[in-house]
């Protein structure tokens, strides 16, 4: 039950290909399962009008247009392909989130990856969400910005796409698939539900992640965390709750520029992450209650046996003044205390003698 942590490269490449390479490297320094970028054609996403949100306005220029941010952050197919070749070479995986069809279906069928990280922004896109399940890759749903009826109609359009049954899609269709035998085991097949608070970054006191477990409880699949608060407290928190997936953004310099650096994880916090989860991990153990092997050798040192205060004759009876309790514990356990108390000394018995 790894816990398997994506570095969130996402555009902290600012569009140059040398800082794509360089993050590449330093999600395989820290120990990453996986490497994610983000793959989209701005003007299939951003309408020419589209505000920035608050946080990209205080971190870029605020006289450009999100569409004019947004585009220098593209990625061409070439750069991609040669991306996922450092990674293979690297033995990283390589993922990417498609932002639009086109993007999605790219990332499908050319570059051939099975497992597709729908953002939180798009759990509202049906179209996008249905071609996601036709593709059948696995796929990671972030639920940020999201109440749990918008979670579970987006898990039937993916329920329907999966299950593939031919009908005509429609929202009574993929009510109907989610309740479905088909599309409840094509779900617990394929998709992964990520907890999110969509801020960079995000508040603690908003991150309610108690929520993972609300999502694991009502829809039954595996969960996992988008984690965009400060530091890596709460990565490691949610290994510590039963995160299958974490994902954290990660930078080259918290100072460069651009929208998502300043929300980032420079390259030593990432490691120090991974290796908080990983220690975790096995921290976590099997659940049973049992004398572990690391403990077997101070078990007798630090347990106490019943032991005479004073010399005892024998004949003459234990007392509450002349039999005692201390270390180590190679003797009668001081859990027959009560039972020995009255009894006489079959023989003399020295001070801190044992019984």
């Amino acid at each position: 039950m790894s816990v398997f942590v994506i570095a969130e490269a996402g555009v902290n490449h600012n569009g140059e290909a040398g800082k794509a390479f360089a993050l590449i490297d330093a999600a395989v320094a820290a120990g990453a399962d996986a490497v994610k970028f983000q793959t989209f054609r701005a003007k299939e996403v951003i309408s020419a009008n589209a505000p920035k949100a608050p946080y990209q306005t205080k971190t870029t220029d605020p006289a450009e247009t999100q569409l004019e941010m947004v585009k220098k952050l593209e990625l061409s197919e070439a750069l991609h392909n040669e991306l996922a070749k450092h990674c293979a070479k690297k033995e990283i995986r390589f993922l990417s989130t498609p932002f639009d069809g086109p993007s999605l279906r790219f990332l499908v069928n050319d570059m051939k990856l099975n497992t597709l990280k729908i953002p939180s922004g798009e759990i509202t896109n049906g179209p996008l969400l249905l071609q996601a399940g036709e593709s059948g890759c696995d796929i990671i749903l972030s639920t940020g910005m999201s109440d749990m009826i918008e979670v579970e109609v987006a898990l039937g359009v993916l329920a329907f796409g999966l299950a593939k049954t031919g009908s005509e899609p429609s929202a009574q269709a993929f009510k109907e698939s989610f309740a479905s035998a088909a599309g409840q085991a094509a779900l617990k097949e394929k998709v992964t539900v990520l907890h999110c608070t969509t801020e960079y970054p995000a508040p603690f006191e908003d991150t309610n992640l108690k929520a993972m477990a609300t999502l694991k409880d009502a829809f039954g699949l595996r969960v996992g965390l988008s984690d965009h608060t400060p530091g890596i407290a709460v990565a490691i928190a949610a290994a510590a709750l039963g995160a299958g997936v974490i994902e954290k953004h990660f930078t080259l310099g918290r100072s460069l520029p651009g929208p998502d650096h300043q929300a980032s994880l420079e390259p030593g916090e990432l490691a120090e992450m991974v290796t908080g989860i990983r220690a975790v991990e096995q921290a976590l153990g099997d659940g049973n209650k049992k004398l572990q092997p690391s403990e077997i050798k101070n078990k007798d040192i630090a347990r106490k046996s019943l032991v005479a205060l004073k010399p005892i004759k024998a004949g003459e009876a234990f007392t509450i003044e002349n039999l005692g309790i201390k270390r180590p514990g190679t003797g009668v356990s001081p859990m027959e205390y009560w039972e020995r108390i009255g009894k006489k000394a079959d023989h003399d018995v020295t001070e801190d003698e044992q019984l």
